[in-house]
């Protein structure tokens, strides 16, 4: 995809890889042009004949050549830094004296010493690069490896579903629940972005349509984050220890049961494949659902004829899959249907106002703890959170005003309302995707998220009466 975007390239085209054997740049550099590719242990910027060599132990960034993502890297900065004109002793200098720390480029795989032990912090927000950090962290000698993945903020659905696999291999290689995984993605991206300061998708635009200053109240907003997330990560780590399976089979039967011969080295080409795909289409051609979920119907055709199933047992096997996953589906489209009805019936607004007009004879303390109830109980039908938003809102700030609350606390009785019914509600399609990805019945998942979904929502309420009582 790379070599053919060079024909729109009105300048002139640098190409660089790791494999200096590769084709294209052979033919590029026989053509004269200029190309930048490793060479045993050192980076080589070539144009003709004329090349200047880079010692990968002189580039601190590389880890003395440990670390192949940030060799590439370093490759595409010397390609960027030349296609300039900058002089190559300045090139030399700049690649010798830089480092990603924190203040260079923070959560760019992060390297901290902390009384004998290497922490490394690291913003691995798709599969690839998840799986280049894992096999950054191979090369690096420790005793013992913990990882931690956090997912605070609002993602995108699509995004969350996509690591799933990856957060699966690292479950099972942990001998863990592939409930784990669900938590560790779409549950915590779910509590991170209903307590978040700075939602895009849910705070601001409340915030706006309160006429509040955009981020204002984050101080507040953040100490509930940090205890939010922490009794999130607390629960995930217990239920991990609690079903945790048996040690792994003896390591001559591992190794035996996890050789990897033809059929299954193409099976995960396939795999492959159908991410780079995934991954094109989300950022190049902007597909949704529909559109994303065709990959993923090839990729089990074709990984079922390789992997020996035939035609009868692929077929089967997706039926099995079907089947599977038809409570899931029932459950969103009588959903969704009851949806559809609501809003263009023109019934939504009439049942909203309903539900306010109460609010507004209560006491300010009981009137905000009313209007976090109504937020989960319309996020049911109206799954979107900047659609509950626009829906609630211009209702709910006058009801506030009116009682004495501060507008604040309206919005955050939204916030947590609407954003944490996501964990549990059935028409979030985005979490009901994730759990069939991980193969994990929605009965299950209630079973572990509900509690947690109470506990949440009771330090909701508590932050909704603290905010009423300091004036926020």
């Amino acid at each position: 995809m790379v070599v053919k975007m060079a024909s729109a390239c009105q300048g002139s085209v640098t190409f660089f890889t790791s494999d200096c054997h590769h084709p294209v740049m052979a033919t590029h550099r026989a053509k004269g042009q200029r190309v930048v590719y490793l060479d045993s242990k050192e980076i080589v910027a070539a144009e003709g004949v004329l090349e200047q060599r880079i010692a990968l132990r002189d580039i601190p960034l590389t880890r003395n050549g440990t670390i192949g993502f940030q060799i590439e890297n370093a490759m595409a900065a010397i390609g960027a830094a030349w296609a300039l004109g900058i002089d190559w002793k300045i090139i030399r200098a700049g690649v010798a004296t830089f480092i990603n720390d924190a203040a260079t480029a923070p959560g760019r795989f992060n390297v901290y010493d902390y009384r004998g032990a290497t922490l490394i912090a690291d913003y691995g927000h798709n599969p690839d690069a998840i799986i280049a950090l894992v096999s950054a962290i191979d090369n690096m000698p420790a005793k013992r490896r913990i990882v931690v993945i956090s997912g605070a903020g609002d993602r995108r659905d699509e995004e969350i579903i996509a690591l799933i696999p990856v957060l699966l291999l690292l479950t099972r290689r942990l001998r863990l629940d592939p409930l784990v995984a669900v938590a560790m993605s779409a549950g915590s991206a779910a509590v991170g972005a209903s307590f978040s300061p700075l939602n895009p998708f849910q705070v601001l635009i409340a915030q706006k349509l309160s006429q509040l200053q955009p981020g204002s109240g984050a101080g507040f907003r953040t100490a509930f984050l940090l205890v939010a997330v922490a009794g999130w990560i607390v629960a995930t780590m217990r239920y991990a220890a609690r079903t945790r399976g048996p040690q792994d089979q003896p390591a001559a039967e591992h190794a035996a049961a996890g050789a990897m011969d033809g059929r299954n080295l193409m099976i995960l080409a396939t795999v492959g494949i159908s991410f780079v795909v995934f991954v094109v289409g989300i950022m190049k051609f902007g597909w949704d659902f529909d559109q994303l979920s065709a990959p993923f119907v090839a990729m089990g055709i074709v990984a079922g004829l390789v992997g020996g199933l035939g035609v009868s047992g692929t077929a089967l096997a997706f039926a099995e899959g079907f089947a599977s996953m038809a409570s899931a589906a029932m459950l969103i489209g009588t959903a969704r249907a009851i949806s559809v009805v609501l809003d263009q019936g023109h019934v939504i607004d009439t049942l909203v106002f309903s539900l306010v007009t109460p609010l507004a004879a209560l006491p300010a303390y009981a009137s905000a703890l009313g209007m976090l109830i109504l937020h989960v109980a319309v996020h049911v039908p109206v799954p979107s959170v900047s659609g509950q938003a626009v829906l609630t809102m211009p209702v709910l700030i006058p009801v506030g005003d009116l009682v004495s609350i501060p507008r604040q606390a309206v919005v955050l009785a939204y916030q947590y309302g609407a954003g944490l019914t996501d964990i549990v509600t059935p028409t979030n399609g985005g979490m009901m995707a994730v759990l069939a990805a991980a193969n994990v019945p929605f009965e299950k998942w209630i079973r572990f998220a509900l509690p947690l979904f109470g506990a949440l929502l009771a330090l909701g309420a508590l932050a909704v009466t603290a905010a009423i009582a300091t004036g926020l």
